[in-house]
């Protein structure tokens, strides 16, 4: 297995699942790291988290990861596939902790070339839709696309998700 992946995709893309069968296919285990929380009263995002431990099932040992990603990489570094869903969720948090996001990119970009065991990361596409109308959503869509750029760069391959399609980027024969 590659070393490191990016699957990256629109909401419902497919991309979680994708991400999910591959981590698995070495060996039919794999941790998963897990970036979201449940605020409070957030039903829904509570409904979401049980639909994907739920589709999960066996195989996986699970870590939580709200912010501090790079800890959870190099504690979970060994001999299973990793998957880290997702990085949106990762930098929402880092956002919402007034935290210096560049920098835990920068670290997060530097921690990926270390690791020894195969990890995945999933993230949103959120550029690709109109521009917000609001200077929050407008900043969160500006460093979601950076966060994207770095880690694509870090990583060995990078996979588009489109309805449940991978489709590959990178590498690819095209350059500029």
């Amino acid at each position: 297995m590659t070393r490191s992946i990016l699957i990256t995709g629109g909401a419902r893309s497919g991309k979680s699942r994708l991400a999910e069968r591959r981590a698995l296919a070495p060996c039919g285990r794999a941790i998963y790291i897990a970036t979201a929380e449940i605020y409070e009263d957030d039903v829904e995002m509570a409904a979401r988290i049980a639909e994907h431990r739920a589709r999960r099932g066996d195989g996986w040992r699970d870590l939580h990861a709200p912010r501090d990603l790079g800890a959870a990489l190099r504690a979970s570094d060994g001999d299973l596939p990793r998957l880290v869903d997702c990085l949106t969720l990762w930098l929402t948090n880092l956002l919402l902790a007034e935290a210096d996001w560049r920098a835990e990119v920068q670290a997060l970009v530097q921690e990926i070339a270390r690791q020894r065991a195969p990890v995945i990361f999933v993230s949103n596409e959120v550029g690709a839709g109109i521009v917000p109308e609001n200077r929050l959503a407008r900043s969160f869509r500006d460093a979601a696309g950076w966060m994207n750029q770095a880690v694509a760069e870090a990583c060995d391959e990078v996979w588009l998700a489109v309805a449940g399609y991978p489709v590959k980027v990178k590498p690819n024969e095209h350059t500029f």
